[in-house]
């Protein structure tokens, strides 16, 4: 125990300490994170899904995220978020170390050669446009460093899958960064480039698919006598769960299903007219059309 008399001269100290409280580190110190300074050529809607994900993250201040755009009204609500804004693409890329390409594909080169000026070495680009290949941008930009990225929708409300493919100048930790970045709004893989095709036929175009299945269901709900908002409810967040249950059970949904079908039961009859109706097979068609598409898209146009 200490000594009465100490405690008593500790006692001015102790009040000090708490007239002036220890000031906490900032969160991104608390986590070790660099500060860095990422720009969007684009403030459309991904582009702010984006941006809001990096911050809540603690990847970067929003302070330190600045937005371009060609439509007034796109800046005005990046403005609004706190964001900064700019009309030059060219100071935006040389002030930033990490460059978002997310405008239309028919404008990429349009927008290439007013940043062509303003790059260096150094940076990063992350294409978000659709159907662009890494070579588009080094055919005017030179061997920089390119991550092309397919996102989807759901990364609006921090949910999204995205892809990543890396050009061969990049590193390790140029892989490692696009990776840390795009996993603030959702899951984030690294494959190949000429995998993307198939990840736009999977999870860029998939979210309309399972808007479907869940417009679908409550549809069926509604037939049988329920509310559309109940039906409705009940659908999307039966879609929920049981995504959650693959993604964090690690099970092959094979198995999943095959736990909830009972003999002779209600399961087992609906996954019969499932597969006699062909849901099966309407997936896989539409997995390959939206490839081929992209495949399409993603050809030099003559």
């Amino acid at each position: 125990p200490i000594p009465i008399s100490f405690a008593v001269l500790l006692l001015p100290f102790v009040r000090m300490a708490c007239c002036f409280p220890l000031k906490l580190a900032e969160p991104e110190l608390i986590v070790g994170k660099p500060k860095m300074k990422i720009g969007f050529v684009g403030a459309g809607m991904m582009a702010n899904a984006l941006a809001e994900g990096f911050v809540t993250k603690g990847l970067c201040a929003r302070e330190d995220i600045t937005m371009s755009d060609a439509f007034p009204a796109a800046l005005e609500k990046a403005k609004q978020k706190g964001f900064k804004i700019t009309t030059d693409n060219k100071k935006l890329t040389a002030d930033n170390e990490v460059v978002f390409l997310s405008v239309k594909p028919q404008v990429v080169n349009a927008v290439l050669g007013e940043v062509k000026a303003g790059w260096s070495p150094s940076k990063l680009l992350v294409s978000i446009c659709a159907g662009v290949s890494i070579k588009t941008f080094q055919d005017t930009l030179g061997p920089v460093k390119v991550a092309r990225v397919m996102p989807n929708t759901p990364a609006m409300v921090g949910a999204g899958a995205s892809a990543i493919s890396m050009s061969k100048e990049c590193g390790t930790a140029d892989a490692d960064l696009a990776k840390r970045l795009m996993e603030g709004v959702g899951l984030a893989v690294v494959v190949e480039e000429k995998h993307l095709d198939a990840v736009t036929g999977v999870s860029g175009s998939g979210p309309a698919y399972i808007y479907m299945v869940i417009e679908a269901m409550s549809d069926a709900g509604v037939k049988q006598g329920l509310p559309r908002d109940v039906a409705t409810g009940l659908a999307a967040q039966t879609v929920l769960g049981s995504a959650q249950m693959v993604i964090s059970t690690k099970t092959h949904p094979a198995v999943l299903k095959e736990q909830v079908t009972s003999p002779g039961g209600t399961t087992i009859a609906a996954v019969a007219a499932l597969e006699e109706t062909g849901l099966r097979r309407a997936m896989i068609a539409a997995v390959e059309a939206a490839t081929e598409k992209s495949k399409e898209l993603g050809k030099p146009k003559l």
